[in-house]
């Protein structure tokens, strides 16, 4: 037998589907080095800076030599910030040793999936859903099992659907509010009907990817863990990525029953061990100090979404509703499916976004990818200018498809 790389390869590799966030991400900066104009809308990444009194406790830790290896789980200062945040921003109940910080909220999720997922067990995951989602259950060998609304019910899955798809093989219910990549957020109500029924089930565990909590248009934001009838079954993964813009940090956290925080972290052990030493200082120092950055942030995201709404919403087959969290917006373009420019034919939304790539330089990220397959990711998290420029080329670019 002749080696190759694909033989080399396991099947677990060669079945997992690449983050299609990072593939346009790929694709627009291969086109950019060819020379051509891209105005990426692809990454869910704040264009602002961290904020100068987060870099400054990062400078400050380095020079006092916090260099050196963490506690698998994170350093005490750290933990104890978040055990705070948590109750005084959440209504959550954490003991220390509930708490488990991660190189990012990425790696809290794969933690989770590898502690409690033997082959063919399901997670519920709620879609419209942030893309990695289904691939690291995946490769946990457990089941996705995905439940889709569309925009006609503010892509918000109702709690009679998840009742309707628990089975005998359910272990957990997986989703994000605000969410990634609507924008939607679920409403105190929504949560409590969710956690009703979850609530019924003893062997059900909840994973509520809370990351955009601090860009939330709707008010106060409200964690599911906070009900009575999930508290205790109730994980709740955050971050520091997008409300304080440390997405290069790589630092995420979890709250969680405890033998599952100690599990997650018996995982975290065997892979990349503590986060880093001067980073979880600057986060213990952010959680703590003045939120203005955050809320500025937050306020230009409000800006910026209401610019993109109005402007997408004036083009003729899209159809937008009102992003309450997150930096999102997810028009439906179904109404362009089976049209032509040339030798282009608009299939669906992987070759909407394709098309938008090639003929107006706008990298974009397909529905396909999210769960949702009549739609298309804008990140807002750019510019003003760069957004005008690149909804006014993508209105052009939809005009010539007949």
């Amino acid at each position: 037998m002749t080696l190759t790389a694909t033989s080399l390869l396991s099947d677990r590799l060669l079945n997992m589907s690449e983050s299609a966030t990072l593939k346009m991400a790929r694709m627009g900066r291969e086109l950019r080095a060819q020379g051509h104009d891209i105005i990426s809308l692809s990454l869910g990444e704040p264009d602002f800076d961290t904020p100068a009194h987060i870099k400054d406790a990062a400078k400050k830790a380095l020079d006092e030599g916090y260099t050196k290896y963490t506690p698998v789980s994170g350093l005490l200062e750290l933990r104890q910030a978040i055990q705070h945040k948590f109750k005084r921003d959440n209504d959550l109940d954490f003991g220390l040793d509930q708490i488990v910080v991660s190189n990012g909220a990425k790696q809290s999720i794969m933690n989770l999936c590898q502690a409690i997922l033997n082959e063919g067990d399901e997670v519920i995951v709620l879609a419209p859903f942030w893309v990695s989602y289904s691939e690291i259950i995946k490769m946990a060998g457990g089941t996705p099992v995905i439940l889709a609304a569309g925009i006609e019910s503010d892509f918000k899955v109702s709690a009679q659907a998840i009742a309707d798809a628990i089975t005998s093989r359910t272990k957990a219910v997986l989703f994000s509010s605000p969410c990634n990549p609507t924008g939607s957020v679920y409403t105190y109500d929504d949560l409590a009907a969710i956690a009703e029924v979850i609530g019924k089930h003893d062997d059900i565990l909840v994973f509520s990817d809370e990351i955009y909590e601090h860009i939330n248009f709707t008010g106060k934001h409200v964690s599911i863990g906070s009900f009575d009838a999930v508290k205790d079954r109730t994980v709740t993964i955050n971050g520091f990525s997008k409300g304080f813009a440390m997405t290069g940090w790589r630092l995420g956290y979890i709250g969680a029953p405890k033998w599952l925080a100690a599990a997650c972290a018996k995982v975290q052990g065997q892979v990349t061990s503590g986060a880093t030493a001067f980073g979880q200082k600057a986060a213990a120092y952010a959680l703590e100090a003045d939120m203005t950055p955050t809320h500025d942030m937050r306020a230009a995201f409000l800006k910026r979404r209401d610019m993109v709404r109005d402007l997408l919403g004036a083009i003729p087959g899209f159809k937008v509703n009102q992003p309450q969290g997150a930096f999102y917006i997810f028009p439906d373009i179904s109404a362009f499916f089976g049209k032509r420019h040339g030798d282009t034919i608009i299939h669906g939304a992987d070759e909407f976004c394709e098309y938008l790539l090639l003929d107006a330089h706008v990298a974009v990220v397909t529905g396909e990818a999210f769960g949702a397959p009549n739609c298309f990711r804008i990140s807002y998290a750019a510019s003003e200018e760069q957004l005008r420029e690149a909804i006014r080329r993508i209105e052009a670019a939809v005009g010539k498809l007949v």
